[in-house]
């Protein structure tokens, strides 16, 4: 039978290429944001949905029809505000679930965060759990959607799956994530200011981590399992911003510019022993050949983007 699914954020850089993998897939794809999609991301066969996640009247008004699978995508981008980014990722979070505690859902998949381990050093195993308030209002929000989740598995049995996500990258990302920020600079020929560039970091091609959310989905049982996403490999922030200028050939990145947060986390990365296991999923695509598709996405769209460089 052709299974129907539910992708809150359904309109962001990882719904925008699940939505894409499921309509391959045969699948009815259903997306819920808070605004339309933008035109390099709207898709003809979706049902796009407006609605306010952390407004549940709204959300059951909005949400009248029966579905096999929900993604949790969902969340306010900006996480500089505290009472939108825990609105929308926490309250949000307990709102959609809410709706589909009695329904025969087959699976729940919230995207969850690697700032959830807090001030855990790295690699991050799945057993470790953070026990000191986390100082950030984003990864606060993700352990208690987490908590909530989990206790709802435990209570009601609900089909729920945490896959804790390190950094994605990929076609079609917005220009203020690290990798397509360096990416267009580069292409325009721009000099373009940095951090230090110390922290180190995790990046995962986009099409390996649909290819995660899709065995999840389709995997029986694992309810209330904790997964982490991830390369497994780590790089110097630096180091990746030089690679990207050397392939391209062009772009100057000035290096100190930009400080530090106090609270930034030098080292985040993940081990990911528990779903090479559990999905017997591992990443495809190594930081080369991502890095090579990705690059080649923005030269070709680069005239989409020449907007977002000063």
């Amino acid at each position: 039978m052709t299974k129907k699914i539910l992708i809150t954020g359904g309109t962001g850089f990882i719904g925008y290429h699940l939505a894409k993998k499921c309509l391959k897939l045969g699948w009815v794809v259903t997306s819920l944001s808070s605004k339309k999609p933008k035109k390099i991301r709207k898709l003809n066969k979706v049902k796009y949905l407006i609605a306010d996640i952390s407004k549940r009247n709204n959300l059951k008004k909005v949400i009248n029809d029966k579905y096999d699978y929900v993604v949790n995508l969902a969340g306010y981008v900006d996480h500089t505000n505290k009472n939108k980014t825990i609105k929308s990722h926490y309250i949000g979070c307990k709102n959609i679930a809410s709706i589909f505690i009695k329904s025969k859902i087959q699976k729940f998949i919230q995207i969850g965060s690697s700032i959830e381990y807090g001030r855990i050093s790295s690699p991050h195993s799945e057993i470790k759990y953070s026990t000191k308030k986390i100082n950030s209002f984003y990864g606060e929000s993700k352990l208690l959607s987490s908590i909530y989740l989990r206790n709802l598995y435990k209570k009601y049995n609900f089909p729920v799956i945490i896959l804790r996500l390190y950094l994605v990258y990929g076609p079609n990302q917005d220009p203020n994530r690290v990798i397509p920020f360096t990416i267009l600079n580069s292409i325009f020929k721009k000099d373009f200011i940095c951090s230090n560039g110390k922290q180190f970091r995790d990046f995962l091609y986009v099409d390996d981590l649909i290819e995660a959310v899709i065995r999840s989905l389709k995997q029986k049982n694992l309810f209330g399992e904790i997964i982490n996403v991830g390369q497994g490999k780590p790089i110097k922030i630096r180091n990746l911003i030089l690679k990207i200028s050397k392939i391209i050939g062009t772009g100057k990145p000035i290096f100190g510019k930009i400080k530090l947060r106090k609270d930034e986390i030098i080292k985040l990365y993940p081990k990911i022993d528990k779903i090479k296991k559990l999905l017997k999923w591992k990443p495809k695509i190594n930081l080369d050949q991502g890095l090579h598709k990705t690059i080649n996405y923005y030269k070709k769209n680069k005239f989409e983007f020449l907007k977002f460089i000063k």
